[in-house]
Formats: structure tokens, C-alpha cells, sequence
């Protein structure tokens, strides 16, 4: 079946049926509903504002007295000062050259190390508990690796409304993937392709995914070039698509302004994705050193996911548990080389399923992989933030950026350990 002939993606009213659905799935209106009460009690107080109906809550917020990172140049302040005006930073820097205004609540850092909110290059969020674990693990912006019926850009709005309940997100929608499975329900533009006796295969199908992902509102495209790791009957080493579908994918969420995130494992198929020209490698534990130089070449990031394969190291299956320890060594020793080549990395914990990883587990496994401290947390601040195209929003704390931050309890150039259990995280001004 040919699908070149169907209609374009529906109405805007269909869409807003459809992300209604989504928004019930994922719980972020009723999310929104029991921190109405209180945004507008703290609002009242003056602690918080918002700019108006369906705005994001800010905050107003002076953190003193801790050790300040800055992880663009690796300067360390001592006795430092970040200074929040609705929700933005409007200073940063030591105390005694830095400019404190009166009135603003303060927040006591003495003895914690202050970093700005980290960046998770690679999650599945399908509901507001899941948003809120990622955002109080220290992920204040992240980057969707797609959901099932649009939970994502459900997540993303009630970030953009409540942004303490959630990161910042890039939503990916749904994954453009041959088998489409229960996602066909999500919108009733994919119940033609149900009809494809070989799934989503031919360059017009592609593009209709990809298409109705952007009608949707979708930031970002997700695809695949070989099978899961995670389902002990699914081979990762098995291409499902080649170059020229590949291709097909990127050229239309192109013409959308978007870049496209493919799940890669073999080496043919990395060389193949970054070919097709897309935007990051994700997984890629058998990325060989040819692709590499040609990521370095065209600027390709490397998200290595490391978290999700030392997850499978404690399987019960054995299948996944040895694919764990094989994939994990793997990926390691990839990452490494890409950090070597100067290959960007960003950090993604690839977390799904009701559990959240904290993103500082995954620089602890980029520093077990061989970076410096300060490149692996990199990888959470300003190469993640580049990634996402927040370089001049998130990954740093100096003037202009979010009002994001993470304290934690002793030096992550010592330790990079202490970033998987922040002490606390303040979100566009607001502690949490």
C-alpha cells in the first residue's frame, strides 16, 4: 500500500484532541490542577510569579556561600553568589564582586558546590511522576527519546507551564520505527499505515511518520537503524533500516527545521545513520573508528546511553545480562575514543518504564570510561546543552542563562559521584 495519497496530518483541532488524550495518559493535567493552589499561593507570597495564563512559574532567588563550577571554562569560585531574577541568572560570580539585591530570598550553599541544572541528552518520560523524579534527580532540560501516544509534548508543556514539575524538554513524539505497534492508536493519521503489509518501510511512509509527528508539535524525530538490546528476542546487531530510508527520514524532519536522534548499535548502521546526516548516535556500543572520524567531520554527537546497558548487567534473563556486560565494555571503550577524536558526547541515562536513572549515574560511568571529571560532567552541561540547541540557555550559570542549579555535597572534580544524589535542585528560580 502506498500512502503518498493520503490527506496531510489533521486539523489543529484533531491535534488538540489528540495531545488532550496524551496529557490524560501521562497525568500532567491533573498534574497541573494540584499545583494550581499552590503556584498561586507562593505567587501571592511573592516568592513566585507567573506571567500570565498558561505561563511558566518563575522565581526570584539569591544562592550564597557555596563553591561555584562553571563547566565552559572550569574556573572554581569560591564563596560564590548566583543571583535569580525571575528565573533567569542575573549574576554569578564571587561574592565580593557580585551585586546582591535587596528583598530577594537567599538560599544558604555554605559547604555544597553549586553547578547549573544537568542536561539528559536521552530519556523516555510518559508521565508528570516520571518528569518530576528526572527534575529532582538534577535534570532540569532533557531531550525525549520518544513515548508511545505523545506523552512527551504533554511532559514538555507542563514544563513550560509549572517548569518545577518537569525539565525542560525536547519532545520527540513518536518513534518512527517498521513496527508501529499500539502507537497506531495514539492518532488516527497513523491508522493507515496499519494497513502496510511491511510496516513503516517505503520513503512515504517514513515521511508520513515524521510528518504527523510535526503536525503534532514534535521538537525532534526519533528513528532506528538496528533492533532493541533490551528484548533478549530482538538482535542489536540486525539493520532494519538502510541508508536511503534513513535519508528519507532526515530529509523530512528537515523540512520541519528538526534533527533526528537514531537508536544504533552495529557499526554498518552508525555508518549509515550519520551518512543520512542525522543529528546523534544513540547507544552505538559497536561504533567503529571510520564512523567516528566522520562524526568528528560533520559534528555528529555520540549519546552512548550507559546507564541503560549496565542496567541489563543484573538481568535475570542471561541473554541480557551477558549483552550487559558485553555492551557496557563496548560502549565504554567507545566513548573514550569519541572524547579522544574530539567526537561531542552528551549523556543520556535512556531511562524508561516508571524508573528514572539519575543523569549523574551516567557521568559517573563516562568518568569509569575514561574521561576527565570535568569532560564527563561536560557531557551533562554544556555538550548536552549544545546538543539540545540550549548553549545559550542551559549548561552554564552566568548571566542571561536559566535560573536551573544543582547543589551537591562535595567536589564533583573529585568525586563526580556526589552529582547522583543532589542536595538540591533549583528550577527557573524556584527550590524544590
Amino acid at each position: 500500500m502506498c500512502v503518498e495519497n493520503t490527506p496531510p496530518p489533521s486539523s489543529k483541532l484533531t491535534r488538540r484532541g489528540i495531545l488532550a488524550g496524551a496529557a490524560a495518559l501521562a497525568g500532567t493535567t491533573a498534574a497541573l490542577a494540584a499545583a494550581a493552589p499552590r503556584t498561586a499561593a507562593a505567587a501571592e507570597s511573592g516568592a513566585q510569579r507567573t506571567s500570565g495564563a498558561g505561563q511558566a512559574t518563575t522565581g526570584d532567588l539569591v544562592i550564597e556561600g557555596g563553591t561555584l563550577l562553571d563547566p565552559a571554562t572550569g574556573e572554581v569560585t569560591e564563596d560564590a553568589v548566583v543571583v535569580i531574577v525571575d528565573g533567569i541568572v542575573h549574576a554569578a560570580g564571587a561574592r565580593s564582586r557580585t551585586q546582591v539585591p535587596d528583598g530577594i530570598e537567599k538560599l544558604d550553599a555554605q559547604g555544597s558546590w553549586i553547578l547549573p541544572g544537568l542536561v539528559e541528552a536521552h530519556v523516555h518520560l510518559n508521565t508528570a511522576a516520571e518528569a518530576r523524579d528526572a527534575v529532582r534527580q538534577g535534570a532540569t532540560s532533557a531531550r525525549s527519546g520518544s513515548t508511545n501516544f505523545y506523552q512527551d509534548i504533554a511532559v514538555r508543556e507542563l514544563a513550560r507551564q509549572v517548569p518545577q514539575l518537569a525539565p525542560r524538554l525536547q519532545a520527540a513524539g513518536v518513534f518512527v520505527s517498521p513496527d508501529l505497534g499500539d502507537t497506531i492508536l495514539a492518532d488516527p493519521d497513523l491508522t493507515p499505515l496499519a494497513k502496510l503489509k511491511d510496516g513503516v518501510r517505503s520513503h512515504e511512509a517514513l515521511r508520513r511518520v515524521v510528518e504527523i509527528n510535526l503536525a503534532r508539535g514534535a521538537d525532534v524525530i526519533k528513528t532506528r537503524v538496528n533492533e532493541r538490546a533490551g528484548l533478549p528476542e530482538q538482535d542489536p546487531q540486525v539493520q532494519v533500516y538502510d541508508r536511503e530510508q534513513l535519508s528519507a527520514v532526515v530529509d523530512a524532519a528537515r523540512r520541519g527545521g528538526k534533527g533526528v536522534l537514531c537508536h544504533s548499535y552495529a557499526e554498518k548502521g552508525c555508518h549509515d545513520a550519520v551518512m543520512a546526516g542525522v543529528r546523534s548516535i544513540e547507544h552505538g556500543a559497536f561504533i567503529g573508528e571510520h564512523t567516528l572520524q566522520e562524526m568528528k567531520r560533520r559534528g555528529t554527537y555520540f549519546t552512548p546511553t550507559l546507564s541503560a546497558m549496565a542496567g541489563m548487567v543484573d538481568s535475570p534473563d542471561p541473554i541480557l545480562a551477558e549483552r550487559g556486560r558485553t555492551f557496557l565494555a563496548a560502549a565504554k571503550e567507545r566513548a573514550l575514543a569519541a572524547h579522544k577524536m574530539g567526537v561531542p558526547l552528551a549523556a543520556g541515562t535512556d531511562s524508561s518504564g516508571g524508573k528514572i536513572k539519575p543523569i549523574g549515574r551516567e557521568v559517573e560511568l563516562m568518568r569509569e570510561a575514561g574521561l576527565p571529571a570535568l569532560d564527563a560532567i561536560r557531557t551533562a552541561t554544556t555538550g548536552a546543552a549544545k546538543l539540545l540547541g540550549l548553549e545559550g540557555k542551559a549548561g552554564r550559570l552566568a548571566r542571561g542563562f536559566a535560573g536551573d542549579v544543582v547543589l551537591v555535597d562535595g567536589d564533583p572534580l573529585a568525586d563526580v559521584r556526589v552529582l547522583k544524589t543532589p542536595k538540591r535542585v533549583v528550577r527557573s528560580g524556584v527550590a524544590l
